[in-house]
């Protein structure tokens, strides 16, 4: 099986020895998204729905470069560093998606890198 990496500079850098994302076996493996802006490098950081909608917007940027969007998206992981901001991240997170909304599993966790609140994960169908 090959595999094919995908990066693009409209999504954030990797801060470790990984790729945005790995096309394989029909799929797009694309790692988790914290609120990065890819323009200034800056953390977003005003507010988790403005946080979310970063993650969100980076998240586009590598399906768009492997020529994808969210209706190939079959499979997502949400983390936060605390579930009380579920509510607000599912409202950001929802609103990018039509319909047929991929499985997902949200979880709260010690903690995200750089100390962000969210950060999210996602796996694409490459053919519909």
């Amino acid at each position: 099986m090959s595999k094919q990496i995908i990066n693009t500079d409209k999504a954030p850098a990797p801060i470790g020895p990984y790729n945005q994302s790995v096309k394989a076996g029909g799929l797009l493996f694309i790692s988790g998204q914290i609120p990065i802006d890819p323009a200034t490098g800056d953390l977003v950081s005003n507010g988790i729905k403005a946080e979310s909608k970063q993650c969100m917007n980076n998240l586009l940027a590598i399906l768009s470069e492997a020529k994808l969007t969210f209706e190939h998206v079959v499979k997502t992981t949400i983390f936060l560093s605390d579930m009380s901001l579920f509510a607000e991240v599912n409202e950001v997170y929802g609103s990018y998606f039509n319909s047929d909304y991929p499985a997902r599993e949200t979880v709260a966790v010690k903690g995200l890198p750089k100390g962000v609140n969210v950060e999210i994960s996602m796996i694409a169908t490459v053919a519909l």
